[in-house]
């Protein structure tokens, strides 16, 4: 295991810019310890009914605000240095995260075109959250037109683009807003954006290009491509040319202007960006083949390495350094997991167990779990289909959606609420068997994440799973996943995997599963998966039907 030199001690930052709030770490560089931690909620959040300025939102959209993204560099980082009590100037480096594919549209010096006073007004001059799907019909007419030309950069996304991406949200606003589209200079991923205002220059991470932005074997999607889906859609590839830079680079050094605003020494090094759940595989020391992660959260991300590319259908992308130099990087997920349950919290929870809930002293989410724990496998009579968001990994289709079977009138709240913590499992390991069948063997599987505080859900994991289910002890594992990579911007350690093996987290236990709810969850994932075939694989068309209705209604 590589160590950092002897001498005085060294430490370095990492952010994590989420969908709702930033969180920033100090880390030891000799053994990964977390010193400390702050976290600054997003003044806007997300932004779905309307802008700042009142301008009303149509269905599935997902916006942010950059002015929160800056808000954490001047709050959570000198927060989080106050927290460890250290001399700043013992700082090497600061790398940082976030979620993707979440984009804007800049100027050629970096501004966001929402915050242009002739812009502020126009929801596409705005950053494109990851969970912003209302370029699904856009995202379909690429995957048909590649189809049809045999384009070989659509078999490395598993035969389907996503909606979330890149080139789908970029395609929306040229049709839907084309002045925006043409004052947009640069269109750029928020980790990127946010590594240009640390350190004053533009270079993207590999992992955001060749995931997010399809680009396979050193090039975009070809102009004549862009120009078939859209005269001028080829506009695109001058907005995206830059600098391009592996995962654990330095991409610069921190500017005066940034150093105000994060408390830190000008002329620290700062990590090129990267995605949220990619540098979680380096906390969770999961970046060996084989070892597969899972960051559950709002959505899941199913993050692994192998030594060589397969094709496996229906994931969200195999690029070559995409998780580290040197390996192949694979990607998977599920757009809505906690997501699912905070809406049923929100909107289907009755008063009166609210009510209860308080009275217990417990949030609802407790509640539910305590009511839901002992129930037998399958004897709530229910399956649910975890689309509420969309289904991203493995049928690519953002207007599907949630489906309930089996209600009855003696249904109670907390038997729905575990059919749906099970529907999310059960996604989950659609995702795992797709990876098996393609021949990439998940020889271990690692969850990390916000919902790994959960028991009865990882029980339920590695019940349905069928396997050992390894917990990273870590309260913000991205975070410090960005940190690791700053230890390396920085020369503390050679690459990725050792600065993992050095700096990542401990396991906090691991859940075992038990042969008999095993065997009976193996029956009832059969029953999912015929119900994910019949409503996603065209047994019937009747959710697409309905989103059209919700969408453009007739009366």
């Amino acid at each position: 295991m590589a160590q950092p030199a002897a001498g005085r001690p060294r430490y370095v930052v990492g952010i994590d810019f989420g969908t709702l709030s930033g969180r920033a770490v100090v880390v030891d560089v000799a053994g990964g310890a977390v010193l400390g931690e702050a976290v600054h909620p997003y003044q806007h959040g997300v932004i779905t009914d309307r802008l700042p300025d009142g301008t009303p939102l149509p269905p599935d959209w997902a916006l942010q605000h950059p002015e929160d993204h800056r808000e954490v560099l001047r709050t959570a980082v000198p927060a989080a240095l106050r927290a460890a009590r250290i001399d700043p100037a013992d700082v090497v480096g600061i790398g940082l995260d976030a979620t993707s594919c979440t984009m804007l549209p800049t100027r050629a010096d970096g501004t966001p075109l929402c915050e242009l006073p002739d812009l502020a007004g126009r929801p596409h001059a705005y950053p494109k959250l990851w969970k912003h799907h209302a370029a699904q019909r856009q995202a379909e007419r690429i995957n048909a037109l590649a189809a049809d030309r045999g384009e070989p950069w659509l078999r490395r996304y598993g035969g389907r683009v996503s909606a979330e991406w890149q080139l789908a949200k970029a395609m929306q606003v040229l049709e839907e807003d084309p002045v925006v589209f043409d004052r947009a200079e640069r269109w750029i991923e928020t980790a990127d954006w946010l590594v240009w205002q640390l350190c004053g220059r533009e270079v993207r991470n590999v992992a955001a290009a060749g995931y997010k932005g399809l680009r396979q074997d050193g090039r975009y999607p070809s102009a004549e491509f862009l120009r078939a889906l859209h005269p001028r859609l080829d506009g695109l590839l001058p907005r995206l040319d830059g600098p391009l830079a592996p995962l654990g680079a330095r991409a610069g050094g921190l500017t005066a202007e940034a150093a105000r605003w994060t408390g830190l020494p000008v002329g620290v090094a700062v990590a090129v960006g990267a995605i949220d759940a990619h540098v979680t595989a380096a906390a969770a020391r999961s970046v060996e083949p084989g070892r597969m992660l899972a960051v559950l959260g709002t959505s899941t991300c199913l993050i692994m390495n192998a030594d060589a590319y397969h094709e496996v259908p229906g994931i969200c992308g195999a690029v070559d350094g995409g998780v580290t130099d040197g390996a192949w990087g694979y990607e998977a997920g599920q757009s809505g997991v906690g997501d699912i349950f905070a809406w049923f919290v929100t909107h289907a929870l009755p008063a009166g167990y609210a009510q209860r809930a308080r009275d217990l002293g417990v949030s609802p989410y407790e509640l539910l779990d305590s009511l839901a724990a002992d129930q037998p496998v399958g004897g709530h009579g229910l399956l649910a289909l975890d689309w509420h968001s969309g289904n991203r990994s493995v049928l690519m289709d953002h207007e599907l959606s949630g489906v309930l079977v089996g209600l009855t009138l003696a249904t109670r709240p907390e038997e729905i609420w575990r059919a749906l913590l099970e529907a999310t499992a059960f996604g989950a390991r659609t995702v795992v068997d797709a990876f098996t069948a393609a021949g990439i063997a998940v020889d271990e599987l690692t969850v990390a994440g916000g919902l790994t505080g959960n028991r009865l859900l990882l029980r339920i994991y590695a019940d349905v799973l069928d396997r050992p289910l390894h917990v990273v002890d870590s309260a913000h594992p991205a975070a410090l996943g960005a940190a690791i990579h700053a230890a390396v911007a920085a020369g503390a350690y050679p690459d990725v995997p050792a600065a993992s093996a050095a700096m990542g987290a401990a396991r906090r236990e691991t859940w075992h599963p038990d042969p008999a709810r095993a065997a009976a969850y193996a029956e009832l994932y059969a029953e999912y998966r015929r119900l994910h075939d019949h409503f996603g694989r065209g047994g019937t068309d009747i959710l697409h039907r309905l989103r059209t209705l919700r969408t453009h209604p007739t009366h």
